[in-house]
């Protein structure tokens, strides 16, 4: 059914599908969007979505949606739904199969102007340097107990092998090491899959781009960020251990469904107790996903550092190559929040959405406690990028959560269809924008008119109070898997 006669507008920015729209609503769903937006994810039946993640046992408050929003599985992409951490449920399709795919700015003390003459070399040499495509071999081999090690102590067990810095822990979520990680919750199958992928790309919408800062706004100078400086923005996830663990635990949950008694109006939204037994190890094995993600971005990161020392020859710490901040866009979190004016400790999932917490939040790490968790919302490959920080009102309003980005409005198949990767190519090119892809159909997938307008996604949660504008970015190179 669609929802749009029976959705109600809270605010400008602010849609709300009441309680009664469908049997079984446990809480409304709330949509944060404007009627354009609003009326694409009705006809992609992701409002649908929204209403029957209301459904889960134990959901909080509202089942949210960001401005990005589109179909996904069981949760809409852009969904984030909490649970009561003693009496809810975990639910794999909140989290989704790329697990703590995220997106991590590097800064640079290079202006464009400086740089742009090493560009193409240092582009020629990442394409080289940093493994990209699908099913493609990292460049690190592991061991069993390697890889354990990996996924119980995160991006700080290759910083103590000399693979990243130690001052990159605190710009990511967690320090870098996600909590309750164990090892031996994941499958071989999982194992196999993800041993020779740390410190690799992937394929699909995962990129490595040289971006310019085009636009500042306030506090853009307390993070390090200036016109025309140039950054590097990575978007990677948890690659195929990630994927094996959510098939895995869809299944168990699957067939363990009957005994909790739950009726779900779509099964794709199978879930167990936070506190069983199948939600306890989904989220252990999660943990070692997270971790296994946070690891392969720090491992590109140090591939990038290696070859902009020799495009630019000079250290990476005289070129000024920080990591502003890696943020997660695909978890299941712990986190106290008021709902009706109680505290209380809740599994915050968030799917497609940005934890955007503000400097109050304990959370958030000490260098950031002047201006708020930076939040990196990517764009499309012709157009722009953002970097925002969160805000108190996001607690209150969606959980301390904003967008992930401009949000699909064509599928690949129907991108593939309305446009031709080498043509694509060549326009990007004619624009300024150097491009490497491993296959011009794959870059078709990814086309900028596959996306929804990312300026006007932002422009949405800064109206709505979910997150401020820091930095506007344009690409000026580009590589895909």
């Amino acid at each position: 059914m669609g929802y749009l006669e029976v959705v109600r507008q809270l605010d400008d920015f602010t849609w709300e599908i009441p309680r009664d729209a469908q049997e079984g609503m446990r809480v409304p769903g709330v949509v944060f969007a404007d009627r354009a937006l609003l009326e694409k994810a009705d006809a992609d039946n992701a409002l649908q979505q929204v209403a029957n993640v209301a459904c889960l046992p134990g959901i909080v408050k509202a089942s949210l949606a960001m401005p990005d929003i589109h179909w996904g599985y069981g949760f809409p992409i852009g969904g984030v739904a909490a649970t009561d951490a003693e009496e809810g449920v975990v639910s794999p399709g909140g989290v989704g199969y790329d697990i703590s795919c995220g997106v991590r700015l590097i800064k640079t003390a290079l202006s464009y102007r400086e740089a742009a003459g090493k560009l193409r070399e240092a582009l020629d040499l990442l394409e080289a340097g940093v493994p990209k495509g699908l099913g493609t071999k990292g460049r690190l081999r592991m061991g069993r107990r390697e890889m354990e090690h990996m996924m119980a102590r995160g991006a700080k067990e290759l910083v103590a092998r000399g693979i990243g810095w130690e001052e990159d822990l605190e710009a990511m979520e967690e320090r870098g090491c996600y909590p309750g990680a164990d090892p031996s919750r994941v499958s071989e199958k999982a194992y196999a899959r993800g041993r020779d992928q740390v410190g690799t790309l992937g394929a699909g919408n995962h990129f490595l781009e040289l971006q310019v800062v085009e636009e500042v706004y306030p506090l853009a100078e307390r993070l390090g960020l200036f016109p025309e400086q140039l950054v590097i923005m990575v978007h990677s996830g948890s690659r195929g251990m990630g994927h094996q663990i959510c098939t895995d635990f869809i299944q168990i949950m699957g067939s363990t469904l009957g005994k909790y008694g739950y009726r779900l109006p779509d099964r794709q939204l199978v879930c167990a107790p936070v506190k069983s037994r199948e939600g306890r190890e989904y989220l252990a094995a999660m943990a070692c996903a997270a971790n296994f993600a946070m690891c392969n971005r720090e491992a590109i990161t140090h591939w990038i550092r290696e070859c902009f020392e020799r495009a630019f020859r000079a250290s990476a710490r005289s070129l000024g190559m920080e990591v502003l901040y890696d943020v997660s866009h695909n978890l299941a979190k712990f986190e106290p929040h008021e709902v009706e004016g109680r505290n209380r400790m809740l599994l915050v999932h968030r799917k497609g959405a940005t934890r955007a917490f503000p400097a109050s939040r304990p959370e958030v790490a000490e260098r950031y406690s002047r201006t708020g968790q930076p939040v990196i919302i990517p764009g499309d490959m012709g157009s722009h990028s953002f970097v925002l920080v969160g805000t108190e009102e996001a607690l209150r309003k969606s959980f301390g959560s904003t967008c992930h980005g401009a949000g699909r409005q064509l599928s690949r198949k129907a991108a593939k269809k309305k446009v031709r990767g080498e043509e694509l190519r060549r326009r990007l090119e004619d624009r300024g924008i150097m491009v490497r892809a491993g296959h011009p159909a794959g870059l078709a997938e990814e086309a900028p008119e596959a996306y929804k307008d990312v300026r006007e996604v932002v422009e949405i949660c800064e109206g709505a109070g979910l997150s401020r504008r820091v930095a506007r970015t344009r690409p000026v190179a580009v590589i895909k898997g």
